[in-house]
């Protein structure tokens, strides 16, 4: 088990401004939480470094940002009204509502729940002695159906027909605009779409601070390809080797992950193999990650819900139409955003005996790249520190933080806790005024993890920090 606990991540992210709790001031609302001045830095990262990695640097891959309400033919073609649904179940005792396998797999493990159907599951709660987190009683009623979707009305009349849902997932935008891509990009097989957007699940057992939240950040592909020329298996076990190597490239230790690969009886009705890639958090292995072939299902549904031709013409023989096969990469970008957190989170113990607490977070994804200290509040320094801000501030596209509060020494230990990896000290030495702390124009570079400081001159100080 990671040595990090959640109780720690989440003290730290309200301290230090990564994540704050939704609409606090008004007594908050469960399970919303705001990204703060660092947060959104972190977050935004990730998603850069996800775009760059699976958009930018492959020329097989084209970027989407479809709307977040969409037609509900749209829903009723993928399965989410019929089929999108979680097995609720109330204590009968106080009426608190939870999903009954989520409780029972924390009681007998994720296997043996999922060959239960829906009616076993309220009789193996009882048998388990399942009790209610709520209460403490082990008394059910029968477990019912639930659908996640967030329901919306479209316009100033409230009825049947202007009923419209927030999407569950990003995927099924890129499928509808399939025909689009293809007919304005010229795209040839195969090829993938990837989208970074919102998502929203009407979760019943939500928890475990941003892991399962009912609003959410996904980042997905759809990657389309030919059957018949294709051999899907080696595509699925190649993409499977790019998601791990994504989560380890940005500082993810490969001992607390690992594939789990889906049992027939976990499968979507569409799926002919699913994996996901887990971590280990603080309460146990949990999804951050997922790989699936979802064949031509999609296209097929939208093909024969809308009326449109959506098969895909090769263009070496104009008489061959077909619809492509397509995997599905998905990740979660705020869980990703709390992996990196936990991962990077360090106490070390001093040699003068103090604890220092760092967070190690990967220089590509570290919310702040560089902190400019001037060593007092010394007029001089100040002007010349800022002089040095501006400087690399324009210059570069690196994120700098300019810091004068407390004294050097506590300015480190606040940069060391958001994971600032390199801290700039501008001293009497940079002005020339004493000999001991360095020659005049240079300055003092702190590392985060090592420690170490050196002195370089302020003329080569940019090309020492740039990424």
């Amino acid at each position: 088990m990671p040595a990090t606990s959640l109780d720690q991540i989440v003290s730290l992210c309200k301290r230090r401004g990564f994540i704050f709790p939704g609409s606090e001031i008004y007594g908050g609302l469960a399970n919303t939480w705001d990204y703060g001045p660092l947060g959104v830095e972190l977050k935004n990262n990730v998603k850069r470094e996800w775009w760059e990695t699976f958009v930018h640097k492959r020329p097989d891959m084209i970027g989407t940002d479809a709307a977040i309400l969409m037609n509900r033919r749209v829903w009723e073609a993928s399965g989410h009204v019929t089929s999108f649904t979680d097995p609720l179940i109330d204590c009968k005792k106080c009426k608190a509502r939870f999903r009954g396998d989520k409780l029972l797999e924390e009681k007998i493990g994720v296997e043996a729940v999922t060959v239960l159907t829906l009616d076993q599951i309220q009789p193996m709660m009882m048998a388990e002695n399942v009790v209610c987190p709520n209460c403490g009683k082990n008394d059910w009623t029968p477990t019912k159906q639930f659908n996640m979707m967030f329901k919306t009305h479209q316009g100033v009349v409230e009825d049947a027909a202007a009923l419209v849902y927030l999407r569950p997932e990003t995927a099924q935008g890129m499928f509808v605009n399939f025909k689009n891509v293809i007919d304005t990009m010229r795209m040839r097989l195969p090829f993938g779409m990837g989208q970074i957007g919102k998502a929203f699940r009407n979760e019943i057992t939500p928890g475990n601070f941003t892991f399962r939240t009912r609003e959410f950040e996904q980042m997905e592909i759809e990657y389309f390809f030919d059957p018949s020329v294709t051999d899907w298996e080696t595509l699925f076990e190649e993409w499977k080797a790019l998601e791990w190597e994504w989560f380890t490239s940005l500082g993810l230790s490969p001992k607390r992950l690992r594939f789990r690969e889906h049992t027939q009886e976990e499968l979507a009705f569409y799926s002919t193999r699913t994996i996901d890639i887990e971590y280990l958090f603080p309460w146990g292995w949990g999804e951050l990650s997922g790989l699936a072939n979802r064949t031509d299902y999609d296209l097929a549904q939208h093909e024969q819900f809308s009326g449109q031709d959506l098969k895909y013409t090769d263009p070496d023989d104009p008489t061959r139409k077909f619809l492509p096969h397509v995997l599905e990469p998905t990740f979660g970008c705020d869980r990703s955003v709390l992996t990196f957190l936990l991962e990077a989170y360090t106490e070390e113990i001093l040699e003068n005996g103090e604890t220092r607490t760092v967070m190690k977070f990967h220089p590509s994804i570290a919310p702040i790249d560089i902190a400019i200290l001037p060593l007092s509040k010394k007029e001089h320094l100040i002007a010349k520190a800022k002089e040095l801000y501006n400087k690399i501030v324009q210059e570069t596209d690196l994120v700098v933080d300019f810091d004068v509060t407390g004294s050097i020494g506590k300015r480190y230990r606040r940069q060391d806790e958001i994971g600032t990896p390199k801290a700039v000290t501008v001293d009497f030495g940079s002005l020339g005024e004493d000999s001991a702390q360095g020659e005049k124009d240079t300055v003092t570079i702190r590392d985060r993890d090592t420690l170490e400081q050196i002195r370089v001159p302020i003329g080569e100080l940019i090309a020492s920090l740039e990424r």
